[in-house]
């Protein structure tokens, strides 16, 4: 057996573009064992997120419908995926907040070994070593799972989107697995308090422009503009986050985002650890900062040892002038 399961992320009916990259390593990892992927899409009403997955050269599309699927608790996820999955040698998904919490509960159900944010699969016959990044991605650890199955979640800047198809996958109904016990009906979902902007998603974006706390309160006025010439995602340091400067759910870093976009802006940012763990997978980095010594320059492709507050607005007036 050396088929794998792809568990999808659906978010409002639509596949979210994070599942792209658990398929992209399904495609290569069970080409490397001879064997096949397929891909389980779970909700309510996701007719259109399947006849997507559909498009990702599935060997099937496996869809389960529930109306106590409609909003996501791992209560009552995990027991489908783990009923599912027992057919499957290796189970996986992106290493987003929907992965982070579903993948670890259904290595539980079924005793598998699991392996958290690989940036790397390396197979030789039938045995898979994962690379996984420790201590903020300073030192890269090398995992084997002795488990008959094993659970996988993959960071999603490390593997690149999985391209559609010309032939679709077929599409089967399986039955959705009511969860058990008393713990998993104490259990209910009260809301999701969700941040509605115009920009590209954060860890989707194709270009991202973030700011730190030097930008103080002046972060959106300096950022926004030069974010919308580009069409980019707006980001922020912990720094920036923690002073009040930007909302949390911007914060790039090992204790928020990882993002790996085309082009990165770093304005305002000395370049801690903890903040390229988040970002240096990105293909261009722009680094502006006054310190001329700021770490933020060593891993930076381009640098503007400048101050931000004339530099920034003019940068964003000559490129608006470039692209009118």
């Amino acid at each position: 057996m050396a088929d794998i399961l792809v568990v999808a992320e659906v978010a409002e009916g639509k596949l979210k573009k994070t599942t792209h990259s658990a398929v992209t390593f399904a495609r290569t990892t069970s080409a490397a064992l001879g064997g096949t992927y397929s891909i389980l899409v779970m909700g309510d009403a996701v007719s259109d997120a399947a006849a997507e997955a559909s498009k990702l050269g599935a060997a099937k599309v496996i869809v389960v419908e529930d109306a106590s699927l409609k909003s996501y608790l791992a209560e009552r996820f995990a027991p489908t995926v783990a009923a599912i999955g027992k057919g499957f040698a290796v189970i996986v998904g992106t290493a987003s907040a929907f992965g982070k919490d579903l993948l670890p509960r259904v290595a539980g159900r079924l005793a598998a070994g699991y392996a958290s944010d690989i940036t790397e699969v390396l197979a030789a016959g039938n045995k898979l070593t994962y690379k996984r990044p420790m201590f903020a991605g300073n030192a890269f650890g090398m995992a084997t799972i002795s488990t008959a199955i094993q659970v996988v979640s993959v960071r999603q800047s490390a593997f690149s989107p999985a391209e559609p198809t010309d032939s679709a996958s077929p599409i089967e109904k399986a039955a959705f697995t009511a969860p058990t016990g008393n713990a998993a009906s104490r259990v209910q979902f009260v809301s999701l308090d969700q941040v509605k902007t115009e920009r590209p998603e954060l860890a989707e974006a194709r270009v991202v422009v973030s700011g730190g706390r030097a930008l103080k309160e002046r972060f959106s006025e300096i950022l926004d503009p030069l974010c919308d010439v580009l069409g980019a995602a707006l980001g922020a340091s912990r720094a920036a986050c923690d002073a009040g400067y930007a909302p949390s759910d911007l914060q790039v870093g090992q204790t928020g985002k990882v993002v790996a976009p085309s082009l990165y802006f770093a304005i305002g940012i000395s370049g801690a650890i903890q903040h390229l763990a988040g970002m240096k997978g990105s293909k261009v980095i722009v680094a502006i900062n006054k310190d001329g010594d700021a770490p933020i320059f060593q891993v930076a492709d381009y640098g503007l040892v400048a101050d931000l507050f004339p530099t920034v607005p003019e940068l964003t007036k000559q490129l608006k002038a470039a692209k009118g």
